[in-house]
């Protein structure tokens, strides 16, 4: 398949763009804002971005020639040809990358382990460079942060139980008042509606700790 060129990557029509995961402002020269589109290439950027499941930073993409003498690239640099992408390492395991590059069909490896990047390229197969040191530990598998299901939360379940005591005191103390100015024969009540207040004073007292606490413990195991 013919590679196709553009003069600048703004000039790429939105449908002959089909790489969800990147941009082609992403894969244009970096010096000149020129593109070639290299279809092979891409699908393959494009399936190893689908097996890692993470983003990948990409350094460089294509070069175009005056670029790529300006940066002291290869005379033949697969850049040339946007056979070749330079991916940065800050957000992959460098093992488990270049396994998933090769499985997809790359074939060219160059490891930069002081500039942090990795290139790849759709070959012959060669290899230079140094290898990254083997980290102690691998990324772990990203994901959400952990929540509460909402019918457990002991946030909502404490705000709730203070809120109703709340109203609660409120509501006795309207009634305190309203029998207390009325017939004699409920006035006995009224003491009894004075505790009712104090208990459900205690309760809305309780149910502010709980979710204080609540948020305390939390913040404290990083669910929030």
């Amino acid at each position: 398949m013919t590679p196709t060129f553009y003069d600048h990557w703004r000039d790429v029509p939105e449908s002959a763009w089909r790489w969800p995961n990147f941009s082609p402002a992403e894969i244009a020269c970096r010096g000149t804002g020129k593109l070639l589109i290299n279809e092979p290439a891409l699908d393959k950027l494009q399936a190893l971005r689908n097996r890692l499941g993470k983003p990948l930073i990409v350094r460089s993409a294509y070069r175009s020639p005056e670029h790529n003498r300006a940066v002291g690239g290869a005379t033949r640099s697969k850049h040339m040809d946007g056979a070749a992408f330079d991916i940065a390492m800050t957000n992959h395991d460098p093992v488990a990358f270049e396994a998933a590059a090769r499985e997809v069909g790359f074939l060219g490896f160059g490891f930069y382990p002081r500039s942090g990047f990795m290139h790849i390229d759709l070959g012959p197969a060669r290899q230079w460079g140094e290898r990254f040191p083997v980290r102690a530990t691998a990324f772990a598998a990203e994901t959400p942060p952990a929540r509460e299901v909402l019918a457990d939360s002991r946030t909502m379940k404490g705000g709730g139980a203070a809120g109703v005591a709340t109203l609660g005191a409120a509501g006795v103390e309207v009634a305190q008042n309203v029998l207390s100015e009325t017939q004699s024969a409920v006035l006995p009540l009224v003491p009894y509606l004075d505790t009712l207040r104090w208990v459900f004073v205690a309760v809305a007292l309780g149910g502010i700790a709980v979710t204080i606490y609540a948020r305390l413990d939390d913040w404290r195991r990083g669910q929030r």
